[in-house]
């Protein structure tokens, strides 16, 4: 089959799924992935998965994780501190992501998350996820309602880890508010139904009904995502991100040093 044919079934595939989780259909979301092509391998997690044994996801080949920070301005999830704490004793690099709200301001979603999660705890760029919840999806924020939000959100996450932050959205999301004008940040984008190649992304999440071992929440499933690189790519882009951290870091205690 044809790259332009597979795009072609791609897209088609993923209209009919958002129209079938519209009506209420089941769906098991589980995309494809070839795992020669995309080898380096991750999860996202929340309090939802509980207690999590981070020594055996490691032995499932989890090269990476995102664990959820904090959400709005207000809300922090009650996991992430343990979550943090214990994956530090693992080789899975590690990010934080924050649940982006439409309805508080960026300044004060930065500061929440900044509370939650040091520069030095994560192996990664922070992350905003970002996607409809409640009503959002029928009653739309505008363009310049969710930019004049966000765009402050990502420049404050921006200046105090010393790293472009990665936004995780949904298909629709991304296509409304971020291909235009936040296309320059890494994106982490979600398709459960096939292979997002006509986007430039950096982790793609292919499925929502995971099942590992090493975890015991309510939710049974897991989160899984893959890397758009080879194992070598993934070592080499992050280490920079760890650079630049030390710099961010460096360069402040200069500042203070001259106060």
């Amino acid at each position: 089959m044809n790259r332009i044919k597979r795009r072609m079934i791609c897209a088609v595939t993923g209209v009919a799924f958002m129209a079938a989780a519209a009506a209420g259909a089941f769906f098991f979301s589980t995309a494809k992935v070839n795992k020669a092509k995309y080898p380096v391998f991750g999860v996202d997690v929340s309090n939802y998965q509980g207690d999590i044994d981070w020594k055996e996801l490691e032995s499932q080949n989890v090269s990476f994780a995102f664990i959820k920070a904090t959400e709005g301005s207000g809300h922090t999830d009650e996991s992430v501190r343990r979550n943090l704490d214990r994956a530090a004793g693992t080789g899975i690099r590690v990010s934080a992501y924050h649940f982006f709200s439409f309805d508080s301001a960026g300044e004060t979603q930065a500061d929440n998350f900044i509370a939650a999660v040091g520069r030095d705890e994560i192996d990664m760029p922070p992350v905003i996820d970002i996607e409809y919840y409640a009503d959002k999806r029928s009653h739309k924020p505008s363009l310049e309602e969710t930019e004049a939000i966000l765009k402050p959100l990502l420049e404050r996450l921006e200046a105090y880890y010393g790293v472009k932050p990665i936004i995780y959205s949904t298909l629709p999301v991304y296509f409304r508010y971020i291909r235009k004008d936040f296309s320059d940040y890494p994106l982490w984008i979600r398709s459960v139904s096939c292979e997002p190649d006509l986007l430039d992304w950096t982790f793609w999440q292919y499925s929502d009904k995971g099942t590992l071992t090493g975890y015991d929440g309510d939710e049974e499933h897991i989160d899984l995502n893959v890397y758009n690189g080879s194992a070598e790519d993934f070592d080499r882009q992050f280490a920079k991100v760890s650079r630049k951290a030390e710099r961010s870091d460096n360069a402040e205690m200069q500042g203070k040093d001259k106060k």
